[in-house]
């Protein structure tokens, strides 16, 4: 009954996954997508995407981290699956859930679900390039806008050698918007032999129990969730394990936003002050989802642009 950290374009980046898995308890995490073309990419960019590749592919805390790749040329998935393999990946991931409209446009993501041939082809190059003992999963959404070829895709997807299939109770059309459909995971989970792993919506312990009763999967991925509750995946590990455990108040939360500033590696510059400054302000939206204290933090300081200006505010409280 496996806990993952999903991946999250521009959100769950390396500082945001060392925080989190070391309060968390998750069995693995997957990298923010490294988009693939028809270009070979150097080494410099599966680190940059994946810094934990330095330090045998694990965060700090002892958590594993495997690539993922976003693209649709097989071969070149494929080369690139291998060098990721090589430079310490304990696998390989592949995208066709992203809904962002820059990836779509570009033939990556989540659009090729109107192309199951092409997703067929993708896992079955990589698969073959792949060393066996290299696990080669995919993560996929319900479908583009309706999911009655969800079945038969996840059986293909199978066929072509994955390992294991993420899905977001979701198609694409639908985004992100409330509520991830779980019932349909269950036709899928009992009609395949490799793990599903379900995905979306789960913000609450009580989310989970509802996701792993409904959908018949054992596993569960956790994304903008585990943002908002650092502590979720640890709670429901407890829960797991027998033992009640209510979430920290937010007195346990603050020091974390310290702690991931200061893993964003300042370089002492204005410029970069303020960006890492933008990524902490967006970490406090999404914090306020589930905490009042976050929200009114994240409205007096939403138009700063310094560490210390937003500090100082928490430090008032």
């Amino acid at each position: 009954m496996r806990i993952l950290l999903a991946p999250m374009e521009g959100v769950l980046d390396p500082p945001l996954r060392e925080v989190l898995t070391r309060v968390g308890a998750f069995d693995f995490c997957v990298s923010e997508f490294i988009r693939i073309t028809d270009q070979h990419l150097p080494a410099k960019v599966f680190y940059r995407l994946c810094p934990e590749l330095h330090q045998n592919s694990k965060t700090a805390s002892g958590t594993p981290v495997k690539v993922q790749l976003l693209g649709n040329n097989p071969e070149t998935l494929a080369r690139s699956a291998r060098k990721a393999v090589k430079l310490g990946s304990p696998g390989i991931d592949l995208n066709f859930g992203c809904p962002a409209k820059t990836v779509n446009k570009h033939k990556g993501g989540a659009v090729l679900l109107k192309e199951p041939e092409s997703i067929f082809q993708i896992i079955k190059t990589v698969r073959e390039e792949v060393p066996s003992e290299f696990p080669v999963t995919a993560k996929m959404r319900l479908g583009w806008d309706c999911h009655k070829g969800a079945l038969k895709l996840a059986q293909q997807i199978e066929a072509a050698g994955a390992d294991e299939l993420v899905i977001h109770a979701r198609t694409k059309i639908q985004g992100y918007k409330p509520p991830a459909h779980w019932h349909f995971l269950k036709e899928i989970s009992d009609s395949l032999s490799i793990p599903v792993v379900a995905n979306g919506d789960i913000w609450t312990l009580e989310d989970y129990k509802e996701c792993i009763e409904v959908s018949g999967c054992d596993d569960v991925m956790i994304g903008r969730g585990a943002i908002a509750s650092p502590f979720l995946s640890k709670q429901i590990r407890d829960y797991q394990n027998g033992i009640e455990s209510p979430l920290p108040q937010w007195e346990e939360i603050e020091p974390l936003l310290t702690e991931f500033y200061d893993a964003c590696e300042p370089n002492g510059t204005a410029r970069h002050d303020i960006q890492i400054t933008g990524r902490l302000k967006q970490w406090l939206h999404m914090l306020s989802w589930q905490y009042t204290e976050a929200k009114t933090i994240f409205d007096q300081v939403k138009r700063f642009k310094t560490r210390s200006e937003v500090f100082e505010v928490i430090d008032r409280r």
